[in-house]
């Protein structure tokens, strides 16, 4: 599973050359399987001799009811296998469709990350995002971009949640992308949109099934004596998606739209080291009702990771990651800080490591993930 153009098609065509590949984009193929699922059953039945390859299925969740078969056939036919491709969780979990349980193992496909990107290059991932063809492209891809969300976002999700309110759900768009990065305030969101709260959560429910979009919780262990926010946080699936939205471009590695940026960068990381690794932490963050705050907390409380772009980084910037590592004892606090040299600060007691920024060549957010 994974966003569009993340690059699953590409990557299973070179993979598996050989693989019968079957793709429900194609209307023709779609009208097929979708007004008779069992074609495919006696279809195979009919080759089952000469398949020698995964069978790949795209688009799978245009057609949720295909599930029974592959099930009948994984159970049935020897030797048989296959690889389902999807852009969205949405229709497979509300039709109540048949997800394989234990027989299935699932892949998330993100974006472009660090171990991959030809040029390394922070103002061209937060203008660019690390789409394959955007982040390639030589020049600022406004079309691109523009056209993804014109042309795919908003269509695909009117068309997976049946929203007749194309209005609100445009200004629910930009909404969010003032939230990106953010807790999320329902209300606020429901009052600009022109919706109830509900239909408001709806939406946000809706962009995180398509993959388009993720909510992080607050952590917040039992022994806490600290008063908890509640509200998730939300970053889009790709850095650029904000800052189209807002019609915002980023010049400089300086002030908030760039540390905002940065932050949702180093989700992302966090986030395709996870999935990509297979690793089983949960990713949350640490804010008190009064503002002391850290960015990510993975596991239980083990790593805690604060994200500042301003360099020098001192004593005053980094209050809520001293506060959460005297009271829960982190074993790793890190500080992620535009400046070349790593080093170690001690506060109250407590020892931060501060790591470069990622546009240099000598340190980086594998060595990060190592630690």
């Amino acid at each position: 599973m994974g966003a569009r153009k993340t690059g699953k098609s590409t990557y299973l065509k070179q993979v598996y050359p050989n693989s019968l590949y079957i793709d429900f984009l194609h209307h023709e193929t779609y009208l097929r399987y979708s007004r008779n699922p069992s074609l495919l059953r006696e279809e195979l039945l009919a080759y089952q001799s000469i398949i020698d390859a995964p069978i790949i299925i795209d688009e799978v969740q245009k057609v949720p009811e295909i599930l029974d078969e592959v099930h009948w056939m994984i159970e049935n036919i020897k030797g048989i296998s296959f690889i389902l491709c999807g852009s969205s969780l949405r229709r497979l979990k509300h039709k109540g469709a048949n997800l394989l349980g234990g027989r299935a193992w699932r892949q998330l496909f993100v974006p472009l990350c660090y171990p991959e990107l030809p040029h390394f290059n922070l103002l061209k991932i937060f203008n660019h995002g690390l789409l394959p063809q955007h982040y390639l492209s030589e020049e600022v891809p406004i079309r691109s971009l523009e056209g993804y969300i014109v042309d795919y976002i908003i269509p695909e999700v009117q068309w997976e949640g049946q929203i007749r309110n194309l209005g609100a759900f445009n200004r629910f768009l930009e909404s969010i992308a003032f939230s990106n990065c953010e807790m999320l305030n329902y209300s606020n969101i429901a009052r600009e949109c022109g919706v109830n709260i509900k239909t408001a959560q709806g939406y946000v429910a809706l962009i995180c099934d398509m993959l388009l979009g993720h909510l992080i919780t607050p952590y917040t262990p039992r022994t806490s004596r600290q008063l908890i926010m509640s509200a998730p946080k939300f970053y889009f699936f790709d850095v650029s998606l904000a800052q189209f939205l807002l019609q915002k471009e980023i010049r400089l590695l300086k002030g908030s739209d760039a540390e905002h940026a940065l932050e949702h960068y180093v989700f992302l990381e966090l986030l395709a080291y996870k999935e990509l690794k297979k690793k089983r932490y949960d990713i949350k963050y640490w804010r008190t009702k009064n503002g002391l705050e850290v960015d990510f907390i993975l596991g239980q409380g083990d790593v805690a990771i604060e994200v500042k772009i301003s360099a020098p980084v001192g004593k005053h910037d980094l209050n809520g990651l001293v506060a959460f590592a005297t009271e829960h004892k982190p074993r790793l606090s890190i500080v992620v800080v535009l400046e070349p040299v790593k080093r170690i600060m001690n506060i109250d007691g407590i020892s931060l490591h501060v790591y470069p920024n990622f546009s240099y060549k000598n340190f980086g957010m594998v060595r990060l993930f190592n630690t």
